[in-house]
């Protein structure tokens, strides 16, 4: 209704005006259009209460991944279903991860779960960066106190060659991960929904290492990296192609954005980050619909400037670093997302209220912040704590 007089309705009312009024101010927000090359984004200011109206999660989160105004910061947490929820536990009674992970229902239900408890603005698909791998046909298993285990390791061309990274085979073998999403999307109305893959260089230290390594000490990629340079580059093509592959299938089934762990971006020498992770991660982004929104986490990176011109609308900072810093030396229309320290969550909700009402004080003012943790929710997480979390960033 647009507030004007019309003189043709000398009649009309001071209260039809002052709904007017209303109306206007409850669907007003301040964003200015910037110009960016060939496109416009909008970037927006934190919307002061007066002049906003109440979003749905969905529209927050991906309000907040276009740097756009919002009533205020979207929350979810990275790993938020998971050994922490006695829901999840009871379900791993009688099911293995992996189990879980390839029944559709039994996944949906789990990624709705946290949800269901917290009412987070996002659920991310209960899945495994392995899957990806397993696509390209190498099954995996995550076994108590190993980790990640392959049926067998990646270790030399003929190897290599033998993986399967044909889009269409692919995507045949992921149509578990394709219902599942469609399934939670069906339940799910008004909060975000994220898909996931591991990075080509994090799921190359994997397959290289046939599972997970002590400490994080993946040397097996490298060492092929530096020993058959050929070879290295067929892998990553190939998991560029799979990663995707698969990003592409779970947008289409009804992700809102996708995300992309570089977990091990740390195992990788600062001075080849670029050559060795960074080249493919654009190549990933890339291949997807400009559209959807692709957050980037890379694990005790500092190179956050590198991460934001690879594409990604969203990066996401583990707990080391400063966010606010690395805020404001990355382009207005990238957003950031984090960052608080994981631990926090074992202990007294009194501290992480402190704690995330400092991190939300620091990012007043700065578009395009989703609160998030520096890395997963832990098996030792308080449920009253994440609770606190969560209703402190709602007060805000």
């Amino acid at each position: 209704m647009p507030l004007s007089y019309d003189l043709k309705k000398p009649w009309l009312s001071v209260a039809e005006i002052s709904l007017s009024c209303i109306e206007r101010l409850l669907n007003f927000a301040p964003l200015q259009p910037v110009k960016t090359g060939m496109e416009e984004k909008r970037i927006g200011k934190a919307l002061p209460r007066w002049q906003s109206r109440v979003m749905t999660s969905r529209e927050r989160f991906l309000a907040a991944c276009r740097c756009e105004g919002v009533d205020r910061p979207p929350v979810w947490l990275m790993r938020q279903a998971g050994r922490c929820l006695p829901e999840f536990r009871a379900a791993r009674e009688n099911h293995s991860f992996a189990e879980i992970v390839r029944d559709p229902e039994l996944a949906a239900a789990v990624t709705l779960q946290p949800v269901t408890r917290y009412g987070f603005d996002a659920a991310i698909v209960f899945s495994d960066i392995m899957a990806a791998p397993e696509a390209m046909g190498i099954r995996y298993e995550l076994r108590e106190g190993e980790g990640i285990v392959l049926e067998r390791a990646v270790e030399t061309i003929e190897d290599i060659r033998m993986l399967e990274s044909d889009e269409r085979v692919v995507r045949e073998k992921l149509d578990y991960l394709d219902e599942t999403i469609k399934l939670v999307r069906g339940r799910l109305d008004e909060t975000a929904l994220l898909g996931f893959a591991g990075s080509p260089w994090t799921l190359a230290c994997y397959l290289a290492e046939g599972g997970g390594a002590k400490g994080g000490a993946f040397t097996k990629a490298l060492a092929l990296a530096d020993r058959e340079p050929n070879a290295f580059r067929l892998l990553m093509e190939k998991l560029t192609d799979t990663v995707a592959a698969s990003l592409k299938l779970q947008i289409e089934a009804g992700a809102d954005a996708v995300q992309i762990f570089d977990s091990w971006a740390s195992a990788c020498p600062a001075a080849h980050y670029e050559k060795l992770s960074l080249e493919w991660i654009r190549a990933v982004i890339a291949k997807l619909p400009r559209e959807t929104p692709v957050v980037v986490f890379a694990k005790a990176r500092s190179d956050h400037a590198g991460l934001a011109a690879s594409g990604a609308r969203v990066i996401s900072v583990d707990h080391h670093a400063n966010l606010r810093e690395i805020a404001d030396k990355l382009p207005r229309d990238v957003a950031v997302q984090g960052n608080l320290d994981p631990a926090l969550l074992e202990g007294e909700p009194a501290n992480v209220r402190d704690a995330t009402k400092t991190l939300l004080e620091s990012m007043r003012g700065r578009p395009g912040h989703i609160v998030n943790l520096g890395h997963g929710v832990t098996p030792a997480a308080r449920l009253d704590a994440i609770a606190a979390l969560v209703e402190t960033v709602r007060e805000f």
